[in-house]
């Protein structure tokens, strides 16, 4: 028996042994729940080929996306006081900041601003991570916005804004709200300056994000699936005492009821983009009128 327990058996187990797996070789889709190899997953931008469930991305992704053969070039955002009301709950907040800024980088935040060139129209994009808090919006995030309005209009550059926010930052109590009409300023200085501002709505766009610069685009795009809405559908069911209606928030039924222009699939929102600038950024053509009588 030792002959068979201390060399034959170990060969035979050497033998069937299974190979470790990678674990990010795979991801399951929380939609159909197939099983999905992220490297085909990686190549159809993060959308699920079997139901079309759309997979949150960050900002890198983003940007790689919508601009032109992904060339961009990222600016530094203004710096903000971190923890301004030295907030703790589990954690305190200044730990809670550090940890996210170690994941998706030092000096970020919720938000990323980028400017390049998207169906060779100038434009400036500022792209959410919801990786980053909960996308949440406080003070920084309403520089991050003011400094892409501002880019924008020096550069002559359309707007693009692509949120993913659960809403305000709590931690930030009252100066995470100030940040709604901060947002709504920041995107007035681009329209007085008869530039584009579109908004593409992702998932989620929810809270004090909805509720200010997302919902005033000159166009409004949304990605498939999305949940857009100020509460949630559970809180305004117990609020109002009645049955909401199937897929009630999603982008698909704001569409249906006029609040977005249109859903487009994310493989698509480049093409999109490219030929809605190019409309908007046409430059006006007054009709020639015929001499010695009317055009």
């Amino acid at each position: 028996m030792n002959w068979l327990t201390n060399f034959v058996l170990p060969k035979i187990r050497a033998v069937v042994r299974k190979k470790e797996v990678p674990d990010n070789l795979w991801t399951q889709c929380p939609a159909c729940e197939q099983t999905l190899f992220h490297r085909d997953l990686e190549a159809d931008l993060m959308v699920c080929r079997r139901c079309g469930h759309h997979f949150r991305i960050g900002s890198g992704e983003r940007f790689k996306l919508l601009f032109d053969e992904g060339a961009f070039e990222k600016i530094e955002l203004p710096k903000t006081a971190l923890d301004p009301l030295r907030f703790r709950d589990r954690k305190r907040y200044s730990e809670r900041l550090r940890e996210n800024q170690a994941a998706l980088g030092a000096g970020s935040d919720a938000v990323a601003v980028a400017h390049g060139r998207i169906g060779g129209t100038a434009a400036v994009v500022a792209a959410f991570d919801f990786a980053f808090m909960g996308g949440s919006m406080g003070i920084a995030v309403g520089e991050g916005i003011l400094a892409a309005a501002r880019l924008a209009v020096e550069r002559a550059a359309a707007l693009i804004v692509v949120p993913a926010s659960g809403g305000a930052r709590m931690q930030e109590g009252i100066l995470s709200l100030m940040q709604m009409p901060r947002t709504i300023i920041a995107a007035d200085l681009v329209k007085e300056a008869r530039l584009p501002y579109i908004v593409i709505l992702t998932d989620p766009t929810t809270g004090g994000v909805a509720a200010s610069f997302a919902a005033i685009g000159d166009i409004i795009l949304a990605e498939p699936g999305a949940i857009v809405g100020f509460a949630g559908a559970r809180v305004i069911e117990e609020t109002i005492r009645e049955k909401l209606p199937e897929g009630f928030q999603r982008a698909e039924y704001l569409y249906a009821h006029g609040m977005v222009d249109r859903v487009v699939p994310r493989a698509e929102l480049a093409a999109a983009l490219a030929r809605i600038l190019g409309l908007l950024r046409e430059p006006y053509r007054p009709s020639v009128a015929v001499s010695g009588g009317a055009a």
